[in-house]
């Protein structure tokens, strides 16, 4: 069985990619039974769509692999706090627990929606924090 860090430095691979392309660099995996099901990162430029989050391409890729619409014992393995869509959206999907490296103060959940998970969700910050933090960090820089 990986461990959390594991599994974040994955997320942390998807971030790097999404920079790669010139997207915020957020980067998303879940984890069912201890193995990665999805793997996603930040399509909104790529894709033109303001809901291409890291974490709304994660669910959808985890429920087709899963073959319905619950999150059920999985896990979330994104690198920076979600924002009220994609927590939202992550509480409908009942995932068990969501786990985020870096906060975000600005946009993220905790300051806008913090009611927004489910309430059976457990949810984990700070993990890999100033790695996925020194990520964002790096893009916003090169676009000043």
């Amino acid at each position: 069985m990986f461990s959390g860090e594991y599994y974040m430095k994955q997320a942390l691979v998807e971030a790097r990619k999404a920079f790669d392309k010139g997207e915020v660099p957020i980067g998303a995996v879940v984890v069912c039974a201890g193995r990665i099901i999805a793997r996603a990162h930040n399509l909104t430029e790529t894709l033109n769509d303001v809901t291409a989050h890291a974490e709304m391409q994660a669910i959808t890729s985890a429920a087709s692999m899963l073959g319905g619409k619950y999150l059920l014992d999985c896990t979330i393995y994104v690198t920076v706090e979600p924002c009220p869509m994609c927590a939202a959206a992550l509480g409908w999907s009942q995932i068990s627990r969501v786990v985020y490296g870096a906060g975000d103060e600005k946009r993220g959940y905790l300051k806008i929606a913090p009611q927004a998970f489910h309430p059976k969700t457990k949810i984990v910050s700070g993990l890999m924090a100033q790695e996925a933090a020194g990520l964002m960090k790096q893009f916003f820089q090169s676009k000043r």
